[in-house]
């Protein structure tokens, strides 16, 4: 997941705080500049350490709120310049000037964004519901700046470079989906709902948080836990430990429905309490549920849309999207549902069958798929994950599987650094070089998962490349495993190594931003390309060569027996209905809640999601979506609002391309340098579409997608 933050292009309020001020003209407004109460904050200058990354030993709690006031009254008085600027509009004085204004506000936000995501604290979170509106109001006042708008319309793409051009028609798209076009009555109407929503989105994840901290489930007898390893029950010891329940056992809950320990828990009782446990944890009644924070969140997106224009939301929200529209997204996710809840009933029988030879005396439940799956699997491929997990030693995957591939592919090398400041002391640290040798970008890395974290794996950064402001990518990794006990090595599923190598994608995609201007840098694209890099990515893990080389045995450093390899690449379409089936009902879930047309149809929150998966045939009970309404992250809090299907729509995109390379060589410089010159270095410069065509030479095809995951031919 690429994490979506509010960092860019921010517009102004006027705060009251310590500063002076800086006359620039006689036709200017001031521009405020530190004073000597602020000199020991960090955001207020450049940090000095390598390629501005944060001095995380500097940043503390209370540096937060005066940068935030600071850099909203200095960017609010850069932007009025910007617009009221009596010269005529110019590229230069218009939108090179935005690109380099809020310098301080995007220093601070972008610190405290990662920071309320990955290392969280109840100042951090009462600081987030406090700005959110604020800062929603201030994009808004850039946005719906009518002088502004009037500048950019005046600029003409004369004489201007293509990404110049390309720039400038992404301002002048931006500003009109924002409603710079909007009367003035109707703009005061979006700047109260932009702010409305802002705080509910807020709330919302500051509310999932602490319910899924809550949500975790205590055990008292280890007998309970049947099925695990020692390691993961000491584990469960010490976490509950930990929470103050010392010779208990805690099972934490993970972000998505299903719980990875599902698979092992041979204790049927175990599995149904911690699959409730999740499938519940946001609607309890308590001051953690979520639904009526998303029924309010649903009902202001609509009015927004109808204020924009828009029949829906999502008619909205896809404007500046490689789908374009809700029908084409919903078109191509009902390719894939049908051959998916078809292959998810083969899979449910098998199943259910292996359950009746057992005299399991029961029907297949939710939180028995996993536990009896893996027992498909292991019956019909001789493949058990306990196998397995010994050779996926997590820095070995890491350093050997991920970095060799992308050592292979593009020629990079990592170096870890211990020298830089972090956020937490999981975090590790790699300055990461090209095949030149020149240093190209800092990666940070936060394995583990934590009460202050949330939930999910996502890549975001702390800087973004751009030639225009001399900076080099600044990037992060955040995942949700399990930290083992004390002495023992943390051994993860081979879907736990695939999303190493998914996040890396981003991160990579990112490290290889060659952009002049920050707003088309690196992953600055559209959501339903934003995955195609990522996943990718993925494919590696099971390159002969990349595989042979990092799953080694902790324990003897054998490399995986071909044995073993040959059973995991027979297994690799088993359970795919399952996996497609949690997926793509969870991106139609997300589109019907954002492609109402009126608020009649906004039902209660648990309603209209059996309603959705029964209008699109996701009758399969046993098959759950992968996010459940109440913590449906990715679109109430994430970003990914009508937005969940990109993943299908880039993996679309990721197949058809994966299949190109496999055709062209493979592992090949050759073919890492293709890749890397015509998506990965070209941010959003260029037509997406025409970028895909120039790396394999035609238009997109499901059919790879469908092949991939074994349900066609």
């Amino acid at each position: 997941m690429k994490k979506i933050t509010a960092v860019m292009l921010l517009s102004a309020l006027a705060f009251n705080q310590s500063c002076t001020t800086m006359k620039i003209t006689d036709t200017q407004k001031e521009v405020p500049v530190p004073d000597a109460s602020l000199a020991s904050n960090p955001f207020m200058k450049k940090s000095s350490l390598q390629y501005e990354a944060p001095e995380f030993n500097k940043i503390k709690n209370e540096h937060f709120k005066p940068a935030f006031d600071f850099g909203l009254r200095q960017h609010d008085a850069e932007i009025l310049n910007i617009a009221d600027n009596p010269a005529a509009p110019t590229f230069e004085n218009t939108i090179v000037a935005l690109e380099k204004s809020g310098e301080v506000l995007k220093r601070a936000m972008t610190v405290f964004s990662n920071l309320t995501s990955a290392n969280t604290n109840p100042t951090l979170q009462a600081l987030d519901e406090e700005y959110a509106p604020v800062f929603a109001a201030h994009s808004d006042t850039m946005y719906l700046n009518e002088n502004l708008y009037k500048r950019i319309k005046a600029i003409t793409e004369t004489g201007l470079d293509s990404e110049s051009k390309r720039l400038l028609q992404y301002y002048k798209q931006n500003f009109e989906i924002a409603g710079a076009n909007l009367s003035s009555a109707d703009k005061e109407k979006l700047k109260q709902i932009n702010q409305e929503l802002a705080s509910l989105s807020t709330q919302y994840s500051n509310k999932l948080l602490e319910a899924r901290k809550q949500g975790g489930v205590f055990f008292t007898d280890a007998k309970e836990l049947d099925g695990l390893s020692a390691d993961e029950i000491a584990a469960a010891a010490s976490d509950a430990k930990n929470a103050g329940k010392d010779g208990q056992y805690l099972l934490a809950l993970q972000n998505t429905t299903q719980q990875p320990l599902l698979q092992n828990l041979k204790n049927r009782a175990t599995r149904e309490k911690l699959f409730k446990a999740s499938w519940t944890r946001a609607e309890k009644g308590d001051a953690n549920d979520t639904r009526e924070t998303i029924e309010k969140l649903a009902a202001l997106r609509l009015r927004k849309a109808q204020v924009l224009g828009k029949k829906s939301f999502a008619e909205w929200k896809l404007q500046d999207q490689m789908a374009k529209t809700p029908e084409a997204a919903t078109q191509l996710m009902n390719q894939i549902a049908t051959p998916a809840v078809e292959t998810a009933k083969r899979e449910a029988k098998d199943i259910q069958d292996l359950i009746d030879q057992q005299k399991g005396g029961f029907k297949v439940e939710p939180w028995d798929w996993n536990f009896y799956a893996e027992q498909v699997r292991k019956a019909k491929f001789d493949l058990d994950e306990n196998q397995i997990k010994p050779y996926f030693e997590i820095t070995t995957v890491l350093e050997k599987g991920v970095f060799f591939a992308a050592e292979k592919f593009y020629g990079l090398t990592f170096k870890k650094r211990t020298d830089l400041p972090v956020y937490h002391p999981d975090v590790v640290t790699y300055e990461v070089f090209d095949h030149d040798g020149k240093s190209i970008a800092i990666y940070y890395l936060d394995f583990y998962t934590r009460d202050s974290k949330n939930g999910g794996a996502w890549m975001s950064n702390f800087v973004e490349q751009s030639y225009l402001l001399g900076t080099k990518p600044v990037i992060v990794n955040c995942y949700n495993y399990q930290k083992p006990a004390p002495g023992k090595p943390s051994l993860i599923s081979y879907d736990d190594v695939s999303t190493i190598f998914h996040e890396f994608g981003h991160s990579i995609h990112g490290m290889f931003a060659s952009q002049k201007y920050p707003s088309l840098s690196g992953t600055n694209v559209p959501r339903d390309f934003v995955e195609f890099p990522s996943q990718i990515n993925e494919h590696w893990a099971l390159d002969p060569v990349v595989l042979k080389n990092y799953a080694l045995h902790y324990e003897t450093k054998q490399p995986i027996p071909q044995s073993l390899v040959d059973k995991i690449k027979k297994a690799a379409t088993f359970n795919q209905g399952y996996m497609t089936t949690e997926l793509v009902s969870a991106a139609e879930l997300d589109m019907d809640w954002h492609t109402v047309t009126n608020t009649s149809q906004l039902v209660p929150v648990l309603d209209f999601e059996k309603q959705s998966l029964a209008k699109h045939g996701f009758t399969l009970a046993t098959v759950p979506p992968r996010y459940h309404t109440p913590y449906f992250a990715h679109i109430w809090g994430g970003g990914y609002s009508a937005g969940y299907y990109a993943y299908l729509w880039s993996e679309t995109l990721d197949n058809d391309a994966w299949e190109w390379i496999s055709s062209h060589g493979g592992l090949t410089r050759e073919n890492g340098d293709r890749f890397r010159k015509y998506i990965l270095s070209v941010g959003n410069s260029v037509d997406l579409n025409q970028a895909f065509r120039d790396f394999t030479g035609h238009d997109p095809d499901i059919k790879p997608l469908l092949r991939n995951r074994g349900f066609i031919k």
